[in-house]
């Protein structure tokens, strides 16, 4: 049951709570939705570390990826912020993302910015097996 749950759940990721933050899970989720943004996640990899999460709500690939990663994060708001972008909905910025970022896109996706690049980066099952510490 565990795989089918993996599978079909279905992704909470839809659902917006409070100021620019998604409700999935438990996660502190921020919802990527302007270019401008980007330029705003890199100035503050330099004090603290920045995950972006490529996500494509359409795709069971992602939903599978994307509920193991909920399972298995468990970095403070103070370690890290944690960005989601919804490819469906703002392709352009994905677009933004590999230009700015040199990173060829991928969906699901995982990318880890520190000191303003990107320091590792990792796509489907590959997202499941980073050890989320080593970048704080």
């Amino acid at each position: 049951m565990g795989l089918f749950n993996k599978l079909f759940n279905s992704d909470s990721t839809e659902s917006k709570s409070g100021e620019g933050k998604k409700s999935t899970g438990d996660l502190p989720w921020i919802e990527l939705n302007t270019l401008a943004q980007l330029d705003e996640i890199k100035e503050r990899s330099k004090t603290k570390t920045q995950f972006i999460f490529k996500h494509s709500t359409r795709c069971g690939v992602s939903r599978m990826v994307i509920s193991q990663f909920k399972k298995d994060y468990q970095l403070e708001e103070s370690q890290a912020d944690l960005y989601y972008l919804d490819l469906l909905n703002h392709r352009d910025i994905s677009n933004g993302i590999a230009s700015q970022f040199n990173v060829m896109h991928e969906s699901p996706q995982l990318l880890v910015l520190k000191n303003g690049a990107v320091v590792k980066h990792d796509s489907h099952g590959g997202i499941n097996n980073l050890n989320f510490e080593t970048f704080i």
